[in-house]
């Protein structure tokens, strides 16, 4: 038996005002987008900001319905919005943030397991490495350089070939 062991290394910043200025860009487009959420069920509403390599922000929201928790998330809606409006433009950064008005806002929140999915496929089909920046609406923000390590040992196309 062998005994492996999974880490990466990622930046945190006390707040986003340390922050180098196009990430605290796209972060304020995350929190600025929690506005448009359609969240009645689980009061929570996430934002995502997308950077694309052609220098456009697209942005997403949570969306839920009445069979919840049936719906979608920010970032798969950022995603699917960025892929069908500029088809083959990598993303190069994703930005997530939320309002949780029952709550604490003040603390980063990583995407759920199908969003990582999500983005790992994307970042596979791009073959370039997708940041993403997460923070609430204040308090520290993590920097991660690459979605593959939300996501350590990932089932990806290449194990069904």
């Amino acid at each position: 038996m062998d005994i492996r062991k999974h880490s990466f290394e990622y930046h945190t910043f006390p707040d986003s005002a340390a922050l180098p200025t196009a990430d605290l860009r796209l972060l304020e487009e995350a929190r600025e987008v929690t506005a448009q959420a359609y969240a009645p069920y689980s009061n929570f509403y996430v934002g995502a900001a997308i950077l694309l390599a052609n220098g456009i922000v697209v942005r997403g929201t949570n969306q839920e319905n009445a069979s919840f928790p049936a719906g979608i998330c920010a970032e798969r809606v950022a995603l699917s919005t960025a892929a069908s409006l500029y088809p083959g433009v990598p993303i190069l950064t994703i930005a997530v943030s939320y309002h949780n008005p029952n709550g604490s806002n003040d603390a980063p929140i990583s995407p759920c397991g199908i969003c990582r999915q999500t983005l790992l496929e994307y970042e596979g089909r791009q073959q370039q490495a997708i940041r993403i920046i997460m923070g609430g609406q204040t308090g520290k923000v993590f920097v991660i350089p690459t979605i593959r390590h939300l996501l350590p040992l990932a089932f990806t196309a290449e194990d069904m070939q």
